[in-house]
């Protein structure tokens, strides 16, 4: 078989499948299954989407944990030519409408905590309404009438076959809100998804006798870099559904874990956990947590007694630009993001983007050296595509530097975006969602400095004249209509917010004089939202 053959997923599953049918491929918390179960399974579940409507460059949008499913599924539309949307769960309200609208699917697939969700906010909406699948059906699982199709009933031997896709056709879109604006849908090709576990294999973060355990979720791009791992360098890994530190050990002892793999948000929870004589007894040689200060590697590496590896840069644009081997002496490398991967041209630069020297601050740019190394645009925003991409570089809103040694160094983020718990949450939108409340006549957010590359949210809110909003209403009012993650921590309540002259509000001054008399800590209230209540 070619390499031409093997740059897209569907001929690796096959090449895969056909070579070792019984290599363990994933775990998804119900025991370990073979690369070619999951070729089959995938094989089968693309002829029921086939049978369903479903043609290639259609939109089938998913909303569940990691779970079996959600592997097959994503492997059962790269076969099919289908186009993937896997939608964070925590989603609801405006942020759950926007983004269904804007990826027009044909078929929506929920499970139990999301189907009624999915199925109110496309009737309230009055959405175009796809078919939705009922992962997990009860007797009557289709609240809104019509008839659900039950998700397993789509598993079905294939009666004919349809075109294989080539590297360039999409795989899947995922939602990204790390820029000013609307979420945009990262389009995904087959190749690029096959370039990223090369920069992995590479540096060796992934070898074929390697056991990933990966608490991140599918419907992110560097949760489903892991399955692209997998697939490619021929290891296993095992999702977990949910992110727990206080049994992230315990599971990678129980799978035999070689390595973790995740976020810098979740090494800081594992290190916030209660010291257990336990925490040495495992297997685990690394544990890549991206991004995380050096000071925080060190505390992790001495009291779990694995080596950290966090140099690496990227965003879903682009994943990865730059890779560290994180072997032999570190030295200064832990504070760096590595250095470019060959198929990939990374600069710094100014204003007018012109390339900066060593040692010179500016965004980070990026081009490809080899076709499909890049994503492909953003969905139905060709306008926002070409802002992106000018001057034939893509800009990624972030600051860096590069040293003398070509290593790239992360300074800060450009554009007004906020991080919180692991995720991205765009500043545009959640003020637009904040803004539907009729007592609240503006409001801004702005990101509060909580740790390395985190933030907590505060909303400077001014009311509707003669109107009170008491925290705990708010607090309400923010649960029931915003993804947990998104819930300000902190509130203002304004008498005006400061504005330029033509109006614009001015977030420098609400980050600079952030922590008023005025301000209200939700948290210091005993107003916080539990683990078990997020969905």
């Amino acid at each position: 078989m070619t390499d031409g053959l093997l740059a897209t997923i569907s001929a690796q599953l096959r090449a895969r499948s056909d070579d070792d049918p019984g290599r363990q491929l994933t775990d998804c918390g119900s025991g370990w299954r073979g690369i070619g179960q999951v070729a089959e399974r995938a094989r089968r579940l693309a002829a029921g989407l086939h049978e369903l409507g479903v043609r290639p460059g259609d939109r089938v949008a998913s909303m569940m944990a990691n779970r079996d499913e959600a592997v097959e599924l994503f492997c059962a539309c790269a076969v099919l030519g289908a186009i993937q949307v896997p939608l964070n769960v925590f989603l609801k309200g405006e942020f759950l409408r926007y983004q269904l609208s804007d990826a027009d699917p044909s078929v929506i697939v929920a499970d139990r905590a999301a189907y009624p969700l999915v199925a109110e906010t496309m009737a309230a909406a009055g959405l175009p309404r796809g078919a939705l699948v009922a992962l997990d059906p009860d007797p009557d699982p289709d609240p809104g009438g019509g008839g659900a199709v039950r998700f397993a009933d789509l598993y079905t031997d294939p009666v004919q076959s349809w075109p294989d896709p080539g590297p360039d056709d999409l795989v899947t879109v995922l939602y990204t809100s790390g820029t000013t604006g609307m979420p945009k849908g990262c389009m995904i090709s087959n190749g690029y998804l096959m370039h990223m576990p090369k920069a992995h294999m590479m540096h060796g973060w992934f070898t074929a006798d390697d056991t990933s355990l990966c608490p991140l979720p599918l419907y992110h791009g560097f949760g489903l870099s892991a399955l692209m791992d997998a697939i490619v360098a021929r290891c296993r890994v095992a999702f977990d559904p949910v992110f727990a530190a206080s049994t992230l050990i315990s599971r990678a002892r129980e799978i035999g874990a070689t390595q973790i793999f995740g976020v810098g948000a979740m090494a800081a929870a594992l290190l916030a956990t209660p010291p257990d004589p336990a925490d040495t007894d495992h297997g685990i040689d690394r544990a890549i947590f991206i991004p995380l200060a050096p000071p925080v590697q060190e505390r992790l590496e001495s009291r779990f007694g694995v080596h950290a590896i966090c140099e690496g840069y990227g965003q879903t644009e682009v994943l990865p630009a730059t890779m560290g081997d994180g072997s032999g002496p570190r030295g200064d490398d832990r504070a760096s993001a590595g250095t470019r991967v060959p198929w990939l041209d990374v600069q710094v630069v100014d204003d007018a983007d012109r390339v900066l020297a060593p040692g010179q601050s500016g965004e980070i740019v990026v081009r490809p050296l080899e076709p499909y190394s890049l994503f492909a645009g953003y969905w139905r925003k060709e306008r926002e595509t070409l802002d992106a991409w000018r001057n034939l570089w893509h800009h990624t809103g972030d600051l860096g530097v590069f040293d003398q040694d070509g290593r790239l160094y992360f300074v800060d983020r450009k554009k007004d975006a906020i991080r919180r718990s692991g995720e991205n949450v765009s500043s545009v939108e959640l003020e637009l969602a904040i803004g539907k409340h009729p007592a609240i006549a503006q409001v801004a957010v702005h990101a509060v400095p909580a740790g390395v590359r985190e933030d907590e949210i505060k909303a400077c809110l001014v009311l509707a004249p003669g109107a009170a909003m008491p925290p705990e209403e708010l607090f309400g009012f923010f649960r029931d209509n915003l993804p947990y993650y998104a819930v300000p921590r902190f509130v203002e309540i304004c008498g005006q917010l400061p504005v330029n002259a033509v109006g614009r509000v001015l977030k420098h001054k609400l980050r600079d004089e952030w922590d008023t008399a005025a301000t209200i800590d939700l948290r210091a209230l005993g107003l916080v939202i539990e683990r078990g209540a997020r969905r």
